[in-house]
Order: structure tokens, then sequence, then C-alpha cells
């Protein structure tokens, strides 16, 4: 399917992947925004934008939901920062400018200005924050899915109506700058599935094709949206994640599908059913880990086993890491190592060359995935060298050090949290 034009946009390679549940990512049908305890707040959830500090350095913070709110805190001593009321569950996504990051609502995508950043000014930079506040601007879009930013631009796919927004992130910066917000791209709709989309640094971008029960395709478009490649093997296509040679992967339910050079490539998986449907990138590493699954009719399987995906090679390796995990406990770190946090309680760091576990640090206590992907479990979040772990049931937030494997803070922050993201200020 061709999109039309419209999406000539000026590109660089800055890949980024978001895990996803297995599920269409919509936020409850009754989240509204309610009166944030900030007194710069709204009664409608938002704010009116202060004006910005100067600080001396870039100040770091985190952005997490819990049931009724979203809390941001410093990231670097875990105090809150701002706590913002929000009912229903909610989803995050950061944007492409590093400052903002947006909510799944039930009118789309709406903006949080995280209210750190930093600008580069000729030989040096300089970094402010303001008061973080969930501003009134939405990305409208129903059932709002996947949040991609790579190439320079944000994409974002709401699977309900099959709508792709483009966001160029040096505008999204800009504008932020101001207080003000982006207008996107316009772009075709497709078909309502849930569905994802890459930016290319043609233009152009990647995107899958599929309806409400049945997805199978992954296409390749221009700068002017005329279709340039397609794939129809990958059944149950879910997921992407770049690799730091530029190839872009795919989950499948009998493997991955790589986009590099401008074509498709499909890599089976060992098993008939080798379900891959959640992939974490690194530029630092040509190497994609995902999960693995092989049981089809599992009401919930817990596997142990990871996939790596070489997408120089074409090659599948699995590795056992001794554990089940869930797919928020996935990610990379500075170095492209793989990071699996395991329902033992240990977060394990993968040479992805060789699938060797060459570090194993006890972070939180035993765990068992829950049945509903929505509900709370740990969740590992990856910046500046940093693996933050939530322990939801504790109510703890912990810090690695992944260069060195220590457990550097354990701390109690009174919300027992679900997702987590952040900004590096």
């Amino acid at each position: 399917m061709a999109l039309a034009s419209g999406l000539a946009i000026t590109a660089c390679s800055q890949p980024a992947s978001t895990p996803e549940a297995d599920t269409t990512s919509a936020a409850s049908a009754e989240s509204t925004a309610a009166e944030s305890t900030d007194e710069a707040n709204s009664a409608d959830g938002s704010a009116e934008a202060e004006a910005p500090a100067e600080v001396s350095s870039p100040q770091a913070r985190l952005v997490a939901t819990y049931d009724g709110g979203i809390v941001v805190l410093d990231a670097e001593t875990l105090e809150p920062v701002t706590d913002i009321p929000l009912e229903g569950f909610n989803r995050l996504n950061r944007l492409g400018d590093e400052r903002n990051v947006v909510v799944s609502t039930p009118q789309g995508f709406q903006v949080l200005d995280v209210g750190a950043w930093t600008e580069p000014h000729g030989d040096h930079t300089h970094s402010y924050t303001t008061t973080p506040r969930l501003t009134d601007h939405v990305y409208e879009g129903e059932k709002p899915g996947h949040v991609v930013n790579h190439n320079g631009r944000t994409l974002l796919f709401s699977d309900g109506d099959g709508q792709v927004q483009d966001l160029d992130n040096e505008k999204l910066a800009d504008a932020a700058k101001d207080s003000e917000f982006a207008d996107p791209d316009a772009v075709p709709e497709l078909t309502p599935h849930h569905g994802v989309a890459v930016a290319l640094d043609n233009g152009g971008m990647v995107h899958t094709e599929g309806t409400e029960d049945e997805r199978f395709s992954i296409v390749a478009v221009d700068a002017e949206g005329e279709e340039t490649a397609r794939i129809d093997e990958c059944p149950g296509v879910h997921g992407e994640a770049a690799a730091g040679n530029g190839a872009l992967a795919f989950g499948c339910e009998d493997g991955v599908v790589i986009f590099k050079d401008g074509e498709f490539t499909k890599v089976n998986s060992p098993d008939v059913y080798g379900r891959m449907g959640n992939q974490f990138g690194s530029e630092e590493s040509d190497i994609v880990l995902a999960d693995y699954k092989v049981d089809k009719n599992a009401e919930l399987e817990r596997p142990t086993r990871i996939s790596l995906v070489n997408t120089t090679t074409e090659k599948i390796q699995l590795v056992d890491v001794e554990a089940s995990y869930s797919f928020r406990s996935l990610g990379r770190g500075p170095e492209g190592e793989a990071l699996v946090l395991g329902t033992d309680g240990n977060l394990r760091i993968i040479d992805p060359e060789s699938g060797d576990i060459t570090s194993t640090v006890q972070v939180t206590e035993e765990w068992e995935e829950p049945l509903q992907w929505q509900d709370p479990r740990p969740t590992l979040f990856v910046q500046d060298g940093k693996a933050y772990v939530t322990e939801p049931d504790k109510e703890l937030l912990h810090v690695v050090d992944i260069a060195s494997g220590e457990v550097e803070q354990s701390k109690d922050i009174n919300f027992s949290l679900n997702e987590i993201t952040g900004v590096a200020g």
C-alpha cells in the first residue's frame, strides 16, 4: 500500500526502541486528566509553562506511572519532583526532542513536559529545568500505540484508525523552547491494526500492514510515499528495533524480518512457532535482543530463553538465561550489552556477540509475571549507564551501575510503579 506525498524530512541516524506488550497499547477508556497536586497545574490536569531556570549541568529525570497518576523523579537522588494525578492505565513514550514524553490517553498522545533539557550554544551548551507539567496538547489518534524515534524523526502509530503522525525531532525541540508544539506531517491512514512505523534516512518509512484480526506484511516507502519493498511472510508482526549498522528488525511468530540496504530478509526461528515479538536495539551493536516464545496456546508463557539476532550475518542465537522474564524486563546497556532481569530477581548482563552471561546482579526479590500485561511487575529502564529497576510490590526503585555491576541505590519512593522512562536532561 503506497502512502501519499508529504514525507520528505531531513533525517539523521538516531535509533530507538520501544518495548511494547503483545496487546494494543490503548489507554483505559476512562482515563482523564485530574487536578494535579502541583499548584501550577490547572483543574484539567494541564499546567501553565513557567520560566525555566538555568542550571550548571544536565539534570536527568525519570517519569513513571502508578495506579492513578504519573510521578517525575530526580534521576540521581530518586526524590520526587512532581506528582501528576491521572486516572486510568497510562503508557509512556519519549519524543525525540529529549524533553517531552507522550502519555497514551483515549484522545491520543498527550504531551508531558518533563521540564529538563540542554540546548547547544556554539562550542558549549546550556542546561535548564522547570516544573514538569502535563500539557493540554494531544496528538490525536484512536488507540495510541507504538512510538518510534529513529533517523531524526518520531513516528506515532494509532492502532484504532491506522494513522501515522510524523514529527521532525529538530522542530519538536525548537518548538519546546517556546513551550509550543510542533505539528506532525499528516500521513494517509492505513487499515487499523496493532502496528508500527519507523523513519528511514531517505525521508520515507517502514510500516506494518494488517487488520484487527491478522498481520503479515511489512512495507517500505520512499519520501513520496511510493512502495519500494515489501514482505508478506511475517505472521503476527510486532515491534521493531534498530541495530548499530542501520538495520531494522521486526518480530514474527516464526522468526524475524530484517530490513537492510533497502531490502527485507526473513530469518526463520529454530522452532516452527518461535515468537520474537519484543525487540531491543543499540547503536553500539549490530545484534538485536528479543524475547523468545514457543507455546502458541499458552495463556501466558514464561520463557527462559532470549534470542540474539545478528543483523549482519542474519543468524539467530538462543540463550538460556535460567529464569523467566517479561517484556518489561529486557534492555540494552551503554556498550550494547544485552540486559535481562529475571523473575529470580537477578539482572543478567550478556555479551551479545558470544551470548555469554558476563555478570549477574541480585536486584529484587523473586517475582512472578502477572497474567494481565497491564499489571505492574519489575521493570527495567536504562539511561546514562544506569539500569533503573522497579520493584512495585515493595514500592522500591533500584539503581544499578551497569559497568561495575553494583547496586548503587535502593530507595523507597512510596509509589508502586508500572511503566518508567526518562530524559537525560
